[in-house]
């Protein structure tokens, strides 16, 4: 029932709140001062209220754009990395002084894929950002785009926004956008398009609803998609919702049925699942055979060198590797405990001839089920 999904957001005492370039640049005009001032003060009714908050901003980009008088995004690595080192201080400043005007303290935290790949370093951003809501403060994240490259990108904030969501287990993640909420197509093309007030994330017709992004941005609503995906591994539930809706975050936070509810309808997965669950870069693949597939997904079980059909990618020992099925389909993703070299040469057959293989055995499994996630 819907009303009882709007109620677990009306609930909710962690939320992460994205807002998209088109939202904070005014499509382009430089940012968008009073709209962030409205955010900002529906922000502070919920510290108010105890409610800790995390805002994802994207911006930076867009707002060196601006300021550097340029008209299109530009296609140079470096030229994106100047604009979004001239952006992010005048996006900073704004966020520091509108929301010391609520005597609320903000802490910039940037980051890229590397900080969320490395477990040490994931651990250390998760302890960071929860020490952060603790004393109160509104962490205002951004990637690193000044120093990003494409390699080591998260590709768009939708994607970080959901990581950061299961850093700090969020009960809701909310995604202000430029459109109304997910509609059943592009708006902008079909007349017909409805609105769609609440699905399961999960479902796969979502996927013929989704287009992609603007002119300033990354992300469109595939990549929303894709995060409410994510997101709801650690039980986030997400929305997507129109960002200049009068009052927006006040009306979710009393339960308004506004926007798209994606629903999280899983359990939570323990946090070392949803750090590899979060892993954009991997460093090889698996092809399985079918039982291989089946043992994974039905029983939990760890995957075992009989079931691998073929081997790619030049791997070390504790890279993250893709397991796919013989249709060349992603059934799950885990950490090797064998090199590329030593897989092939152990690839369909029995973990009791591995010494006799390789000369030692590390482990009988090739990924064990703690080191392994389903998607």
């Amino acid at each position: 029932m819907t009303v009882t999904q709007r109620q677990h957001v009306k609930n909710a005492r962690c939320w992460v709140i994205k807002i998209g370039s088109s939202l904070l640049t005014n499509d382009g005009k430089g940012l968008d001062v009073s709209a962030i001032q409205g955010w900002v003060q529906q922000i502070a009714k919920l510290r108010a209220q105890n409610i800790n908050v995390v805002l994802v901003s994207s911006g930076a980009v867009a707002a060196g754009m601006t300021r550097l008088g340029w008209k299109q995004r530009p296609s140079s690595v470096h030229e994106l990395q100047a604009a979004a080192a001239v952006g992010q201080m005048g996006l900073v400043q704004t966020y520091e002084q509108v929301f010391q005007q609520y005597d609320i303290h903000t802490a910039q935290v940037l980051v890229d894929h590397d900080d969320l790949s490395n477990r040490e370093r994931y651990l250390n951003a998760r302890a960071t950002l929860k020490t952060l809501l603790n004393l109160g403060v509104i962490p205002v994240v951004n990637e690193n785009d000044t120093v990003v490259t494409d390699e080591i990108r998260f590709g768009d904030n939708d994607t970080l926004a959901a990581l950061v969501a299961n850093l700090v287990e969020a009960d809701v993640l909310v995604l202000l956008t430029d459109q109304q909420g997910l509609f059943t197509g592009d708006p902008r093309y079909k007349k017909d398009a409805v609105l769609i007030d609440e699905y399961s994330a999960s479902d796969t017709s979502l996927d013929d609803m989704v287009s992609g992004g603007g002119n300033l941005g990354r992300g469109g609503m595939v990549t929303k998609l894709r995060a409410a995906r994510l997101a709801a591994r650690s039980g986030t539930q997400t929305i997507i919702v129109g960002g200049k809706i009068e009052d927006v975050i006040t009306q979710l936070s009393q339960g308004k049925s506004i926007g798209s509810l994606l629903l999280a309808d899983q359990q939570p997965q323990a946090a070392r699942k949803r750090w590899l669950a979060g892993q954009l870069q991997s460093r090889g693949e698996l092809i399985l055979d079918d039982g291989a597939v089946r043992v994974l997904k039905q029983s939990g079980r760890s995957l075992l060198p009989v079931g691998i059909k073929s081997v790619a990618g030049l791997f070390t020992r504790g890279d993250l590797v893709i397991c796919k099925d013989m249709n060349n389909k992603e059934v799950a993703r885990g950490l090797v405990n064998y090199n590329y070299q030593e897989a092939e040469k152990i690839m369909g057959r029995s973990s009791g001839s591995i010494e006799s293989l390789l000369g030692y055995r590390n482990e009988e499994e090739m990924i064990h089920r703690d080191n392994l996630v389903l998607v």
